[in-house]
């Protein structure tokens, strides 16, 4: 299937207009080169009295939203699309409230599901690893808080980011949360976000020592005895980058980011910053439906982790909100 996506909200809302379209857009999408069984692997399948595909082999009934972030949904599809044509529309990204005001749906929480359930999808199976001069270096993200500062800060999330150099400025971006600064945590970060053979720069922290040995060609800058902007100076991509998802975290969410779930927004910050020049917001629709059907459902007792659903209120982690 050719990248076929709607050019502008007057489109979409054309195109989308009933569940039938948007379960035959969903079956392109996810077959885009001939049915597959995802039981038996077989490739012939005939469409039963319920629209779906009824596997030949092992007659298997397969819904477009089986194995979705989809799946089981109670809710018409075409709400779902416009849940997708919301977030990727809005320049900062959307929060639970702004998404159950747009879609008039019924609850905070259903909203909040949806949301999370949507930033699964913004990270792409087996994506390629970032290439080239990469800067790597880590951050806290959290609110102010007594204690110590720099590596090993208490009551903040630890948070490494890659990012590639581009000239003067910033190609692609990776972020994950990782649970220390040591050797294994971040020499694990870079092997699984920077392809082998690339040139990593880094600061002189010894939990960066390895590299070499995994391949790549380590570039560091030692800081001694200098102003507390150095950092920033010698590693300015990573530096600003972080500086935009602290501000993105703030203005967009509020702090409202619970620390179980920061992996997630990381994801959807990296979407967005990686999609930055994208002109056409019917394309960004597209890729994220498109990662949609190839990510496994997440139920929501999945996503909360079993807590009553009390926990959900905003609660303070290091001085900063976190929901």
């Amino acid at each position: 299937m050719s990248e076929d996506y709607p050019q502008d909200q007057l489109d979409f809302e054309e195109r989308f207009a009933t569940d039938q379209a948007c379960r035959e857009y969903l079956e392109e999408l996810r077959w885009s080169e001939g049915f597959v069984c995802p039981r038996c692997q077989g490739t012939k399948a005939w469409r039963d009295g319920r629209g779906r595909q009824m596997c030949a082999g092992c007659l298997y009934p397969v819904s477009a939203t089986t194995g979705t972030i989809f799946q089981d949904t109670r809710k018409p599809l075409r709400l779902w699309f416009r849940a997708a044509w919301h977030v990727t529309s809005q320049k900062h990204g959307a929060s639970a409230l702004g998404l159950q005001r747009v879609l008039g749906l019924g609850g905070y929480l259903t909203a909040w599901s949806w949301l999370h359930k949507l930033r699964r999808a913004m990270v792409r199976p087996k994506r390629d690893t970032l290439s080239g001069m990469v800067e790597v270096d880590e951050t806290y993200v959290g609110g102010m808080a007594e204690g110590k500062r720099g590596r090993g800060a208490d009551h903040k999330a630890l948070v490494v980011i890659a990012a590639e150099e581009n000239g003067k400025g910033i190609g692609r971006i990776r972020m994950s949360r990782v649970a220390d600064a040591s050797a294994a945590s971040l020499e694990g970060f870079v092997q699984s976000a920077v392809a082998p053979g690339s040139r990593i720069h880094t600061d002189g922290w010894d939990g960066y020592g390895g590299l070499s040995a995994l391949g790549y060609a380590h570039e560091l800058s030692v800081l001694r005895d200098l102003d507390c902007s150095a950092p920033a100076t010698l590693l300015p991509r990573v530096h600003r980058v972080a500086a935009l998802l602290k501000r993105w975290l703030l203005g967009t969410h509020q702090g409202a980011v619970r620390p179980d779930h920061l992996d997630y927004y990381l994801d959807e910050y990296t979407f967005r910053f990686n999609r930055r020049t994208s002109r056409s917001r019917g394309k960004l629709v597209y890729r994220l439906i498109q990662q949609a059907v190839q990510v496994e459902p997440s139920p929501y007792k999945q996503m909360v982790g079993g807590k009553p659903l009390s926990t959900l209120s905003p609660q303070p982690v290091g001085g900063t909100v976190v929901n």
